[in-house]
């Protein structure tokens, strides 16, 4: 849309809020809100300042000034509030320069297009990301000097199978039909307890814009979710991967529960990932459709290629947290062996081969998880996948077996992904010159997320006794 018809459809629509979006540089949505009649054509030009001082990883307050500019084609309605309000997505800008801020996380991502045009290998990247999550009852959790814990609750988790009726309310009466952990992969209702939920949720996605393909309970026990979306070009993906984020977590609040994108909030299940899907068009014709392994194209060999020599170093940003690496052990599918295959999900590339339509072949990077912040990670995951393109880095044979019925001394020769977050930063700071191509990346923007990273969750995590430490080391 133009600023003329967003203005002409908060009439028609009669919005009386406008709601300025965007994303801080760990992924988190913020946003400010103005009355509709302050939304005029200049705004969209000149865009609107604010304090950006306290917005993480942004400026320090002697350089705080900052400015929001609206995109008109973000617009989309929120569904959540009580007044009338359309939501624009903006990009930053110094309001000196009157440049895109090198820290805006959309600004990145338009940079790593910008770069792919400039390449001529493509003209589109499409993303297609499975974000997991978990919805619960309830939380409680702290951490102080005398004590840590968590405590969640969910009325289909098997450990709620032996309540009495005095330990539950009425609303959730123990009636059985509890999931098994791992055995929570599209069971049918009442066993699986959200079926409601995530329709209301799609319901939601669908009127913020959304294509919705499917949803359903996924692999573990107490409420782990998946609401699949089509696949879009690379900003606009990012753009509703933060929109979908904002949607499951109202949608769950307004009924009285609670959702989170933690990678493992749940020992001893599965985990929650994002499997991004991936792929290159030009002139509307898909590039990575061949005649190769899997009908691959040899430009996507390379790309996997590429993704594997930078696997280690994107992970900095697709798992952002320590938790990330909860998720990233062997079992339960996870995704910690850097080799492809078709078919096979223990690989962290797989081919999907559910259609043989060359528009429908892509690449499958399973190791992100949705705590990532989707602008700067498809960036990354693009920019290893040029790199590849351009130096011809074929990733070698595909690994279509078991791995992990695999025998040690064969599955000692291959590479796994980091175990902990502080090791991702560590070939972050080894392996970046890929990222810094045609100024996507910058040092500052690279500098930035691995000291922040490092200082506010390696360190801090790191500091802290472990409740688990207790029963390890207390009678010691």
């Amino acid at each position: 849309m133009t600023p003329k018809e967003v203005l002409a459809l908060c009439r028609e629509k009669d919005v009386k809020a406008v709601d300025l979006r965007f994303t801080d540089f760990p992924g988190r949505f913020l946003h400010l809100t103005i009355p509709v009649d302050r939304l005029t054509e200049e705004v969209f030009e000149e865009g609107l300042g604010f304090d950006g001082s306290s917005v993480r990883g942004w400026q320090a307050i002697n350089e705080s000034d900052m400015l929001i500019v609206p995109q008109p084609d973000t617009a989309f309605f929120d569904p959540f509030p009580e007044t009338p309000t359309m939501v624009l997505i903006g990009n930053i800008h110094d309001p000196l320069t009157r440049e895109d801020y090198s820290r805006d996380p959309r600004n990145v991502a338009r940079k790593a297009v910008n770069h792919l045009l400039s390449t001529s290998i493509a003209d589109t990247a499409c993303f297609g990301p499975e974000a997991e999550f978990f919805v619960f009852d309830s939380v409680r959790f702290d951490q102080n000097a005398h004590e840590a814990y968590f405590h969640l609750e969910s009325r289909e988790a098997e450990w709620t199978r032996g309540r009495a009726p005095s330990d539950l309310s009425s609303a959730h009466a123990n009636r059985g039909y509890k999931i098994r952990h791992k055995d929570g992969y599209l069971p049918v209702p009442p066993n699986d307890h959200l079926m409601d939920l995530r329709n209301e949720m799609m319901r939601s996605l669908t009127e913020a814009g959304l294509e919705v393909e499917a949803h359903h309970h996924e692999v573990a026990t107490a409420g782990q979710c998946e609401i699949d979306v089509k696949y879009r070009d690379l900003v606009r993906m990012a753009d509703q991967m933060m929109i979908y984020k904002h949607v499951v977590k109202n949608v769950a609040w307004r009924a009285g529960m609670t959702a989170t994108f933690m990678p493992k909030p749940v020992y001893g299940d599965a985990g929650s990932g994002m499997h991004v899907h991936f792929s290159l068009w030009k002139d509307s014709q898909p590039l990575f459709a061949g005649s190769g392994y899997a009908g691959l194209s040899e430009m996507a060999m390379y790309a996997i290629g590429g993704i594997l020599h930078h696997a280690a170093a994107i992970l900095a940003f697709s798992n952002p947290t320590t938790n990330s690496y909860k998720r990233l052990v062997p079992g339960y599918e996870a995704p910690i062996n850097l080799a492809y295959s078709q078919r096979n999900r223990s690989a962290a590339i797989r081919i999907p081969m559910v259609s043989q339509n060359p528009k429908a072949k892509r690449i499958e990077f399973r190791c992100p998880d949705p705590t990532c912040n989707p602008y700067l990670t498809f960036a990354a995951i693009l920019m290893a996948a040029i790199d590849g393109i351009r130096n011809k880095r074929h990733p070698g044979e595909p690994l279509d077996k078991n791995i992990y019925d695999l025998p040690a001394e064969t599955l000692a020769n291959v590479p796994t992904t980091p175990k902990t977050l502080d090791q991702a930063l560590s070939a972050l700071e080894a392996d970046h010159d890929f990222l810094l191509r045609g100024d996507v990346f910058t040092d500052d923007v690279i500098r930035m997320w691995i000291d922040t990273k490092r200082r506010h969750e390696v360190d801090e995590i790191g500091m802290r006794p472990h409740p688990y430490e207790f029963c390890l080391y207390y009678d010691a």
